[in-house]
């Protein structure tokens, strides 16, 4: 029996123990293909207006140079449209061939004339044909099918245009702008997602027209994978081509923020094969961009596996809907608990209070007194070295199983047990476990299954190790094995970016599904830094543990911020006003803020933001709480002052010198 998955209501991919891309059909953009056999491609979007043609021109060159392989340009109207002509012209004197997209929002008759001039344009199904109202309209079968023929009308003559000229298309839903037919019927949910391209997409194969790409964008990880999959198993199911897809998270943010939460929605796909462009949005110069997704995958590039893998063939859970493995409470790991961070301290010799430090625990010596930040690891594990000091409150000691043995106090340590010892004495509340993934075997199950004070930390020496985890922890959901799950991931000598995306992979991925009760990630070779570089590195390992759990939206501990990359639609300086607001928000809790250069995905991309900073005219700014506005009009030099005095009204706000002291 071959290794893919039957062909059953969870299909989504072909594989779930091995890396194998999903063969799609071949589209041309340009003079380049996308899909098939043709590698993964990487596009990115510019941000300078796009009636300044040779500010668009030279920005576009840089992305080119950085290896952009596509660049897309906005069109909020038909003047846009007509100036893309000058700036393909620009590019083709000055020796540049890269095919360019048009990003149409709300126009059609902007979409019809770009389609005669660029390589591809990209549509957006939920304000193509509609304007968004945000009412609720119950609709009959006769007067939704009505609706459809409307769509039909207005999308027919650019399909016409696009098989005329040779222009491919993107149907690109957008989570945050689903129209309110779709949201009526559907909800706003990854189902409402896919049936909006698909209405588009089924007068497109009418019409025979099947140059055409399709992509789910989201801010929020889950809703986006889940989409995602949805399409693809919604596509199989109608006996449609298997179109390409186009990746993305939208709105991700900046920095390691940005590149945590882009890795992990895209990432998750592209280990299971699905993907053939992608884009990392980052509210960031565009040719910053490029360097994250290359680096992103360049992981793909040889993603054999090392050891066999024994093949699964469906799914336990539902890929489409998250829902949190059910497990057992021990202690505070597991059942309703946020997952836990352990921090690895176990190759520093002598741990003295100021590595505790960087894993979110300060010590302040002129009142004795511990503090702790929102970003303070849960559990540490010391190895053989167990402090030579009291730990603070809210942080828990592992050590090794021997060293406990012989501890006066046993009850102030937990013991990390080797799988191999597993008739051992063990603490009465609380034990680790350290399991290979790949060693599972019956005997470490009944282990599990009749131990009640085990916690799992499941680590993969496997090149697919995400693979590798994720079919442990299926089989506990098969043998209805309930011990909490820590994923442990260990990295030798890379880079910290691609720490942050590789690790964003192969832990965020696991808890989108609802797999996992916690995270380790693991320094080698930490006992060859210096002090300050190896309070560095741990610093770095601890806030990518707690950026994962924010990103996969299990465990919120700092302020989110939902911002897009910005556009020729852009109204503000997007960077600068990103940049202050955080400066003034960063220290509120769990709250998530949005901030969006224009209308287009604002009120709807935010949808579960708790207050929305949106611009809405030169100058002007609309702010909103949740999806309700509550300012119109506000200038840009008050906004940032209105928005905190809404958060003050909410109750939501607290001084940076009270979080310290709390």
């Amino acid at each position: 029996m071959p290794d893919t998955m039957t062909t059953i209501a969870h299909s989504y991919c072909n594989s779930l123990t091995e890396y194998s891309r999903r063969k799609t059909t071949e589209v041309y953009i340009g003079n380049i293909a996308v899909g098939g056999t043709n590698p993964i491609r990487v596009q990115s979007m510019t941000t300078v207006d796009t009636m300044d043609t040779e500010g668009t021109i030279q920005q576009s060159i840089r992305m080119i140079e950085a290896g952009c392989e596509f660049v897309r340009i906005t069109a909020p109207s038909i003047n846009e449209s007509r100036n893309l002509e000058n700036i393909k012209k620009g590019l083709i004197k000055k020796g540049y061939n890269t095919p360019l997209i048009a990003d149409i929002h709300f126009t059609p008759n902007a979409a019809e004339t770009a389609a005669r001039i660029v390589e591809k344009v990209r549509i957006n199904p939920g304000n193509y044909a509609d304007k968004k109202k945000f009412e609720t309209i119950d609709y009959s079968d006769y007067e939704y099918e009505a609706e459809i023929d409307r769509i039909r009308a207005r999308f027919i003559p650019l399909v016409k245009i696009c098989k005329e000229y040779g222009t491919a298309m993107r149907i690109g839903t957008n989570h945050g702008s689903l129209s309110d037919r779709i949201m009526s019927r559907y909800g706003d949910t990854p189902l409402g997602m896919v049936e909006s391209a698909l209405e588009f997409l089924r007068i497109s194969k009418d019409l025979n027209y099947h140059e055409v790409v399709l992509s789910m964008k989201a801010s929020n990880t889950q809703v986006m994978v889940e989409a995602y999959r949805l399409l693809v198993n919604k596509l199989e199911q109608e006996e449609m081509l298997p179109y390409p897809l186009h990746l993305g998270v939208t709105e991700a943010g900046e920095g390691e923020d940005g590149r945590i939460k882009s890795a992990l929605g895209i990432g998750t796909l592209l280990e299971d094969g699905l993907g053939d462009t992608i884009r990392v949005s980052l509210t960031e110069e565009p040719e910053l961009e490029i360097p994250v997704a290359r680096a992103l995958l360049d992981r793909y590039t040889d993603r054999s596996s090392n050891s066999k893998i024994t093949a699964i063939y469906s799914t336990p859970i539902n890929p489409f809907q998250y829902s949190r493995r059910a497990t057992s409470e021990i202690l505070n790991i597991g059942a309703k608990n946020a997952p836990r961070v352990i921090a690895d301290l176990s190759s520093i010799p002598i741990i003295r209070p100021e590595n505790l430090k960087p894993i979110g625990h300060h010590y302040l010596p002129e009142i004795d007194k511990w503090t702790m930040t929102d970003q303070g690891a849960d559990f540490v594990y010391t190895g053989k070295s167990p402090m030579p000091f009291m730990p603070p409150n809210g942080l828990k000691q592992i050590i090794d199983h021997s060293i406990w043995l012989k501890a006066e106090d046993k009850e102030s340590y937990f013991p990390l047990v080797n799988v191999s010892d597993l008739n051992l004495e063990l603490h009465n509340e609380l034990n680790f476990v350290l399991i290979n993934a790949g060693n599972l075997n019956e005997t470490i199950l009944d282990f599990l299954k009749t131990q009640h004070n085990i916690v799992a930390i499941v680590e993969s020496s496997n090149n697919l190790g995400y693979a590798e985890i994720r079919r442990f922890l299926f089989e506990l959901i098969e043998k209805e094995i309930q011990t909490p799950v820590i994923v442990k991931r260990s990295y030798g000598q890379i880079a910290v970016d691609e720490f942050q995306l590789y690790s964003a992979v192969d832990v965020g991925g696991l808890l989108i599904d609802g797999l996992g009760d916690g995270i380790c990630l693991t320094i080698n070779n930490l006992s060859l830094l210096d002090d300050i570089q190896r309070n560095k590195m741990i610093k770095t390992y601890n806030k990518t543990a707690f950026g994962i759990l924010q990103a996969a939206r299990t465990r919120m501990s700092k302020t989110e911020y939902i911002s897009c990359p910005s556009c020729g639609r852009t109204l503000f300086d997007l960077q600068e006003t990103t940049a202050l607001i955080r400066k003034r928000t960063d220290h509120l809790k769990g709250l998530k803020i949005g901030v969006m250069g224009c209308i287009v995905n604002g009120p709807g991309e935010m949808a579960d933001a708790d207050y929305g900073y949106v611009g809405s005219g030169k100058g002007k700014i609309t702010l909103y709480r949740g999806k309700e506005v509550v300012k119109r009009g506000v200038s840009s030099q008050n906004a940032l002052e209105e928005m905190i005095r809404l958060i003050k009204e909410d109750g939501n706000w607290l001084e940076p010198e009270e979080v310290l002291t709390n």
